[in-house]
């Protein structure tokens, strides 16, 4: 399993649901508390801006997206589908992936342990935004996979990052139950 390439698709599925944003859609509400889709796309933005930083070793000081920060919005600018095409990390060399980065509640991990953390990150927040917006949102069940194992072993439950766990209905999917997992009524209506 290349974990580049499944950040890659996590990435697609991002963009995929960012471009079937309609314009009156941006200010509505998502799934995370006092975030707009916009303040997602933010948030998803800065996760990118940051990946890149420790992946060269620079500076990104940048607090407005980072998790539970008030209004990420503004990283995404007037044109969240283009800023975040922009944002998107495609490549990281192996020198990269293993350089050592300290991150809060997980400690000294490689940069290969931040990508999956992303991936989980960059599903659960397609389901955000799809689910704001009207569009059901089923990634693909490898991605499904990886972000749940991530998930089971370094989830942070505290306000700005995951909610309490749900129970999921009975005979719920994989994706319903990662859902659940990371705190999201997947199988409520969402209004839209």
């Amino acid at each position: 399993m290349d974990t580049m390439d499944l950040f890659g698709r996590a990435q697609d599925g991002v963009d995929a649901v960012l471009a079937a944003v309609r314009d009156d859609q941006w200010e509505t509400p998502s799934a995370c508390a006092e975030w707009s889709v916009r303040d997602v796309a933010g948030h998803v933005i800065w996760g990118q801006n940051q990946l890149r930083a420790w992946a060269t070793g620079e500076d990104y000081a940048e607090p407005a997206g980072a998790p539970g920060a008030p209004h990420p919005a503004k990283l995404a600018g007037d044109d969240p589908l283009a800023t975040w095409r922009a944002a998107r990390v495609t490549t990281l060399t192996d020198d990269q992936l293993h350089r050592e980065i300290t991150l809060t509640g997980l400690g000294e991990i490689p940069l290969v342990g931040v990508v999956t953390l992303l991936i989980t990150d960059l599903v659960a927040h397609s389901w955000d935004i799809g689910s704001a917006t009207g569009q059901d949102v089923r990634p693909e069940p490898e991605l499904v996979d990886v972000a749940f194992e991530w998930a089971r072993a370094h989830v942070v439950r505290r306000p700005g990052f995951f909610g309490p766990e749900l129970e999921p209905p009975a005979g719920a999917d994989e994706w319903t139950r990662l859902l659940a997992f990371l705190g999201r009524r997947a199988w409520a209506s969402v209004s839209v």
